[in-house]
């Protein structure tokens, strides 16, 4: 109850007596001086939701001050200094303060005399919010079972639930549209695209009486089909181009998710499939390594990379907080992160639903991930990747195997003898940044003198050789180091970043750079490779920590041998450029013209060569097959081709913070209110329990089971035929973007606080048609294309609209206006540009140079139509989150930012501005006119060429006249673009 400084005497006694001790002069002390301060004064300052305060504290009611927040009760009733309340408002305590500005002191008095009495409230406790539903009691989460058709004598079930629902209400259908009127729908609608006159002409003048269906065959069976379609799937999951968030960084390989839904939607792949696809195609369907796109879905969203790097718990948190937001109004149209931080409000979901869905994904991490498109080749790269990791490992189960011991003895046999290295002894030496570099009588070098931060190495050699197939570096220990080196830096470790080498001929001419196709050493430190020291990148480098106070080696392979005539040189430079002066301290170079025997080994390898096979240790029979077959391996992963990537998610992704990898799924916990700092119990993998038939939580055989099974799991759930949310779902999305709203009107949200379906028996009996025909959304396209209630006019009718204002009923066809995309492509199509290339990269539409940070620069304006790719479908369009394209903005195209289930629609004088003047609609216009000159040499003939391309239909004889004596004064352009702005063309009938 709400009290007020004006109370009837009868409920100040009514007061009294409920809450015993507090008298009607208290009661009224509260109403005239302490409500007002908590509502008004202690709130405004505060971040106060629903009386929610900072730190979970709630003063809406006796309780909420009673229980208090972070820090205990509020207020000790009789205490004044002893309630935090008190503290707060006083500003006595720096870090609790409340509000910001400091209250007047007669009110902190009044508050001060309020606690003193013993703080009487009169308040009630607000009621405790319970799910407004329970499962089975709403329509979305009751079974599906198939309605019978009602009895109306219509050969179409749609029509006969459509029908019914009219005559309820003394209505009826609408008159078919004319026959140019639903070609140009059903091009617009299916494809995207407008129908070409020809195709108009001839659907037409057809006598054929299945003509209409066999059109929309025709049309589902285009590839131009999933173009339209797989654009509507983007919408519902924010799929882009970019991350997002002040980061907003292109991800080049996101557009083969984009692929595979077009190619999906094409292939018509049963809509279960598809589920299990996008969420679990690596567990579910392993044996077809193609599939590995569609998990672009768990990557669709966006990503923060700067809270990743600076708050990875929380940020972990809410990434898996947008997946799994995401996939469940996808796929089921549930707001199920509503229950984050308290139960559902309105829906049977707990908070221990939310978290079971968090634990679902919270063994992903978004990035590229790699795969073959051909299962051959997938197998062989799981082969060789697996002995690569055992060598790593030094598993000896693996490597001593029968099948490995084997190739480990042919590498003996075909190594023959070790490669003759020769020493190089050095001419010159230099060193950039002014240490020592002094020759040794062993033909090593030392360093010695000034340790700067970085360094580079330059030695000149004359080696008495005619041709170098390989370097070789030893790094040498030497008690003048410290730890004995063989590096400079304090704990004797160093960095090499790029080893590089040239001829320099006799005689002058252009140097000849050696191209060094592989590296191996006997030991590196971990994320610190040889192959980091030959990559080109000098952020990256070899190093050998804490294997310090040894020697080590490393060999330089060349592509191709350096061949020396006489007389010439060789450089060799060691850039050292990692920072914190780890340097090299002594060093030996040498060289071998041979190819045999270049492999660098570690020590128990050389000793294991040194003897008979019976003779050798274990260790040393480990070492060496750890470095034989490692290279082994290495060499065959080299010579496959190399493997594709798409921008998703999984255990192991790369993105710009380097390889995420999560060795096993997170723990889970219910969160207090949805506070990470706060965890309760630990919750395991599931979904939703007010599906009441499908179990709610998933079990695993142990050992503890591979987080893709978790990912499979809830795929498995969802495309159960028993899940009703799901069919319910997607046939209520195919119906709403045939006919411009869905049978539910809030398609991603099947909640209390969602819309209820104008005719759920047809709800229900498109959804089990769906299911129980196999899931196939083409099926579903041609019942409802080809129902009267899809073909009828959009013409007003006297008096209807009165009593259904927003067509509900479907008395008649709805008439939308083209959205972003299908004017955009209908633009290409008409003036006779568009190019219908498929697939690949996507193409940027503007220009772009580095930002202040890490997200660019775009200048839509800037870009150049006749750019190559410029003139392809807007699907294949770089989708930049957070910079949007000007133009398909003002047109309503969706924040990729947010999931986008239903476009919104405005109608503007900036729309109206776009498009007249923008560049895309001038541009194009200019090339429609110069279509026309194709068309007809007299004015009269590309007039009609100009309405039959645009419009589908020929001008009447008064447009002839007018669009005549326009294109005299402004040219055909301008009548190109009065048509690509007449609401005729931009709106469907």
């Amino acid at each position: 109850m709400t009290w007020r400084a004006s109370i009837p005497a009868a409920l100040l006694l009514a007061a009294s007596r409920t809450f015993g001790a507090l008298s009607a002069e208290d009661a009224q002390f509260f109403a005239d001086k302490i409500q007002p301060l908590i509502e008004e004064r202690c709130y405004k300052c505060h971040s106060h939701q629903s009386g929610k305060m900072k730190n979970g504290l709630t003063l809406d009611s006796r309780d909420g001050w009673a229980a208090g927040g972070d820090s205990g009760p509020a207020i000790v009733p009789g205490d004044v200094e002893k309630s935090l309340l008190v503290r707060a408002i006083r500003h006595s305590d720096p870090d609790l303060k409340m509000p910001k500005e400091k209250l007047p002191a007669a009110e902190i008095a009044a508050l001060e005399e309020w606690v003193k009495r013993g703080a009487p409230d009169p308040r009630e406790a607000p009621p405790v919010a319970k799910p407004a539903i329970v499962p089975g009691d709403w329509w979305s989460l009751k079974p599906l079972v198939r309605p019978s058709v009602p009895d109306g004598g219509s050969p179409s079930p749609i029509d006969a639930f459509i029908q019914e629902g009219l005559h309820a209400k003394g209505l009826t259908l609408s008159y078919e549209a004319s026959r140019r009127t639903l070609i140009r729908r059903l091009y617009l609608d299916l494809l995207g695209l407008p129908p070409a006159p020809e195709e108009v002409d001839a659907f037409v003048a057809s006598t054929d009486p299945q003509a209409y269906e066999k059109l929309v065959d025709a049309l589902l069976a285009s590839p131009r089909y999933g173009e339209r379609w797989a654009r509507h799937w983007f919408d519902v999951i924010h799929f882009a181009d970019t991350h997002g968030f002040e980061h907003d960084l292109l991800r080049p390989n996101a557009w083969r998710y984009r692929d595979y839904v077009i190619d999906r939607f094409n292939g018509d792949v049963a809509w279960p499939r598809f589920i299990r696809e996008q969420l679990a195609a690596d567990a579910l369907y392993p044996g077809e390594p193609k599939l590995a796109p569609a998990l672009g879905f768990l990557g669709a969203g966006p990503y923060d990379s700067s809270a990743a790097g600076t708050a990875p718990k929380s940020f972990e948190y809410m990434d898996r907080d947008d997946l799994v937001t995401q996939t469940m109004s996808a796929f089921a149209s549930t707001t199920v992160n509503c229950a984050r931080c308290h139960a559902h409000k309105f829906d049977p979901i707990p908070q221990e639903d939310y978290f079971a869905l968090q634990a679902v994904f919270s063994g992903i991490g978004k990035g590229d991930i790699t795969y073959d498109e051909s299962p051959g080749i997938a197998q062989e790269r799981r082969r060789w990747q697996a002995l690569l990791d055992a060598a790593k490992a030094s598993d000896a189960a693996v490597l001593l195997s029968f099948e490995n011991e084997e190739l480990v003895t042919k590498w003996e046999r075909l190594r023959g003898e070790s490669a003759p290295w020769l020493p190089l002894a050095a001419e010159s030496s230099v060193a950039a940044n002014g240490a020592t570099l002094s020759s040794q009588p062993d033909a090593s070098i030392s360093a010695s003198g000034t340790r700067a931060d970085v360094e580079t190495y330059t030695i000149t050699f004359a080696p008495d050789l005619s041709e170098i197939a390989a370097l070789r570096l030893d790094l040498l220990t030497d008690d003048l180091l410290p730890a004995k080196g063989p590096g400079r830096a304090d704990n004797g470790n160093m960095h090499l970043s790029e080893f590089e080498a040239q001829v320099l001929p006799h005689g002058g001419g252009p140097p000849e750079k050696a191209h060094f196709c592989r590296a191996t050493a006997d030991f590196e430190q971990v994320s610190y490779g040889v192959a980091k020291a030959i990559d080109g990148d000098p952020k990256t480098s070899w190093a050998i920590h804490p294997k310090v106070g040894e020697p080590h080696q490393a060999v330089f392979e060349l592509g191709a041998p350096l061949a020396l005539d006489p007389g010439a040189k060789l450089v060799v430079v060691l850039k050292q450029l990692q920072g914190g002066s780890h340097l090299i301290g002594r060093f030996r170079i040498s060289a071998t013209n041979s190819v045999a025997g270049l492999l660098a080994l570690p020590p128990l390898a050389e000793s294991a060569l040194r003897k008979a096979h019976f003779e050798r240790s274990k260790e040393e029979q480990v070492g060496l097959a750890s470095a034989v077959l490692r290279q082994i391996a290495e060499d065959a992963l080299a010579r496959l081709p190399p493997p594709l990537k798409v921008y998703a998610a999984a255990r192991r992704a790369e993105n710009e913070r380097g390889v995420i990898t999560f060795p096993e799924p997170r723990i889970i916990h219910l969160l207090s209110r949805g506070d990470l700092e706060k965890p309760l119990a630990e919750i395991g993998p599931g979904a939703l329990s007010a599906v009441a038939v499908l179990p709610s939580r998933f079990q695993f055989r142990d050992p503890p089971h591979d987080e893709s099974a978790r990912r499979a799991a809830l795929a498995e759930w969802l495309a159960d035929p028993r899940n009703p949310l799901v069919w319910r779902s997607i046939a209520n999305r195919v119906w709403q973007y045939h006919f411009g709203c869905g049978l539910c009107n809030t398609p991603s949200d099947f909640g209390r606080m969602g819309g209820f379906p104008s005719h759920p028996a047809l709800l229900d009996w498109l959804a089990s048609e769906l299911r129980d025909s196999g899931g196939s959304l083409k099926r579903l396209h041609r019942l409802i294309c080809n129902s009267a209630a899809y073909r009828q006019a959009s013409a007003d009718r006297d008096g209807i609209a009165a009593v259904d204002p927003d067509d509900r009923l479907l008395w008649r066809m709805n008439r939308p206006r083209m959205d972003a995309d299908q004017f955009y492509d209908s633009v290409l199509a008409v003036s006779g540009r568009l190019d219908l290339a498929a697939g690949g990269p996507s193409i940027p539409h503007f220009r772009s140079k580095p930002g202040p940070q890490d997200t660019p620069i775009l200048d839509y304006t800037a870009f150049d139509w006749d750019t190559p790719g410029a003139s392809r479908r807007s699907i294949y369009r770089v989708v930049w989150r957070g910079i949007t394209d000007p133009f398909l903005d003002a047109l309503d195209f969706p924040d990729a930012a947010m999931a986008a289930p239903v476009r919104g629609f405005s109608a503007s004088p900036l729309q109206a501005l776009e498009l007249m003047n923008d560049d895309f609609v001038l541009r194009h216009s200019e090339r429609f006119a110069q279509r026309l000159e194709e068309q007809g040499t007299g004015a009269t003939d590309r007039i009609r060429a100009a309405f039959r391309l645009a419009l589908s239909r020929e001008p009447n004889e008064g447009e002839l006249v007018k669009f005549k004596a326009l294109a005299d004064r402004h040219s055909f352009a301008a009548v190109c673009r009065v048509l690509f702005n007449s609401d005729e063309f931009l709106f469907i009938d």
